[in-house]
């Protein structure tokens, strides 16, 4: 941004941008143009009056009052007083009238990237317009913009989105700056002091943000907590044990925190829930006593989830994925973590450190099989329940990796947590003496998806299972706004609460 660029600020510290806004700010330079355009009508001033009065051209002015340009500060306040208004007014949010608000509408609309895919020409929104032509087309709008959504709605396209974004977390070792940062002055503002972070301060984290928590018997099915913006609440689940539901709590303040606007696609969908589950375990380990208490099992060889987890009061999965969180950027370690079904059904993964996870040929991760030699698979066949795994396995695309896993258990049955590193990081690691070696072979099919020549020359003509099928399998992937949140059943919930 140049000098000449750089935006100005309101006596309400908002940025007015000096160029012409995109289509996602479109929404605030159309108001602001129907607002000015309106109190000029108002006080009987034409175009030309109007321009004279701030010296500038009718054109720049028609550009204004149109939403395609925004006025720098300088200009917006002499818009003010040639209308005898203020700027906060002039920036109000509200359209003017409800006549003006259609007219947003259908220009929002119309800028809008789903109707520029159509290739039809625009209409000019003129006084002459009825509100019903423009309700019309407003309405066409939204249908054509369902049908996108639903089209776009595909397993194909979330898991587009989602190795996408995977790729990008690779990139940046799994860190994000910018959410350390707001949950240290989260943090800061309630005088955290250290320790595990208690349910008390995440309840005070949520005053200071303007909320209060209400632990409600009847949440809808669909969700795991519901904001009211409106009433300053946030609903939880009554069942949810004490301790662990900080992690919901923070992940619902998240989206305020990190300013999340309605999800327009599944890459958006995924990357609030990412943000979102980031910035819950960057409050309930922060950074600082997190790093130190690594840095320093670093130094002395010891490091451990197990200690992370007891350290914060957290459970293991979360102690792992801000380990990950943490490795690359503040210890220069590079892992991989891995989150499996006691199916051997892949739930999650994250690596920087080679590890070539099972894949389809479009590398998307989520769904494959694990092989059975691995340590995320090996873990289930332990007695030992409440000591962590330690297992090397050797690869077949070249190396060898050592993990640490533990099983825990959710509703949908047990799963693996596994943690690793390649063999030359290991040293740093409690649990890198273990005797544990096993070798992969996968994804030779021969490794452990085939049945030995005997039972197959035994059972391959007698056997006929019938299949546990997903009911998933065939199912479309849910639709609307949040994908699978039930909006009517959760205005009800908001009706019946407020």
């Amino acid at each position: 941004m140049t000098p000449y660029d750089a935006p100005a600020q309101s006596s309400s510290g908002r940025v007015l941008s000096a160029v012409a806004p995109d289509p996602e700010g479109a929404a605030d330079a159309l108001t602001l143009g129907r607002r000015i355009r309106e109190r000029r009508a108002q006080l009987g001033l034409t175009l030309e009056q109007l321009a004279a009065a701030i010296d500038r051209a009718p054109s720049q002015l028609s550009a204004i009052e149109n939403g395609k340009r925004e006025p720098r500060l300088p200009v917006l306040r002499a818009l003010a007083a040639a209308l005898g208004s203020t700027v906060d007014e002039l920036l109000s949010e509200e359209a003017p009238s409800e006549r003006a608000a259609l007219e947003i509408a259908v220009e929002r609309a119309q800028r809008g990237a789903v109707f520029r895919s159509l290739g039809i020409q625009p209409i000019r929104v003129s006084k002459a317009t009825s509100d019903e032509t423009l309700r019309a087309i407003l309405g066409l709008h939204q249908e054509v913009e369902r049908l996108n959504r639903e089209r776009a709605a595909t397993p194909e396209e979330a898991r587009r989105a989602n190795t996408e974004l995977r790729s990008e977390m690779r990139v940046r070792g799994n860190y994000f700056a910018e959410l350390e940062r707001q949950a240290g002055e989260l943090l800061g503002s309630v005088g955290y002091g250290g320790g595990p972070v208690s349910q008390r301060t995440i309840a005070d984290i949520a005053r200071k943000l303007g909320f209060t928590l209400h632990y409600v018997s009847d949440l809808p099915h669909s969700t795991r907590s519901v904001i009211d913006r409106r009433n300053g609440r946030i609903y939880l689940g009554s069942n949810l044990p004490s301790r662990d539901a900080r992690a919901p709590v923070l992940r619902a303040l998240a989206s305020l925190v990190c300013g999340h606007e309605e999800p327009r696609s599944y890459g958006d969908f995924l990357r609030q829930r990412v943000e979102a589950n980031y910035l819950a375990g960057a409050v309930l380990l922060p950074e600082e006593a997190a790093v130190g208490m690594l840095a320093e099992a670093k130094r002395q060889r010891q490091i451990s989830m197990e200690d992370l987890r007891d350290a914060f009061a957290v459970s293991y999965e979360m102690a792992a994925h801000r380990f990950t969180n943490l490795a690359t950027e503040r210890l220069g370690l590079e892992v991989h973590f891995m989150k499996a079904h006691e199916s051997g059904t892949l739930i999650k993964a994250y690596e920087n450190d080679g590890v070539r996870f099972p894949s389809d040929g479009l590398g998307n991760l989520e769904g494959a099989s694990v092989c059975r030699n691995w340590t995320a698979r090996t873990v289930f066949a332990q007695p030992d329940r409440f000591n962590p795994w330690y297992q090397y396995t050797d690869m077949a695309s070249g190396g060898t990796y050592w993990c640490t896993s533990r099983v825990e258990k959710a509703k949908e049955g047990l799963y693996s947590v596994s943690v690793g590193v390649q063999f030359d990081a290991v040293k740093w690691f409690r649990g890198r003496e273990t005797p544990h070696r096993n070798r992969s072979r996968c994804p030779d099919e021969s490794c452990c998806r085939l049945a030995s020549d005997d039972l197959t020359r035994k059972w391959e003509a007698a056997a006929w299972p019938e299949a546990a099928t997903p009911t998933s399998l065939l199912a479309a992937l849910p639709t609307g706004t949040f994908p699978g949140v039930d909006s009517h059943e959760v205005y009800a919930f908001l009706e019946s609460h407020e």
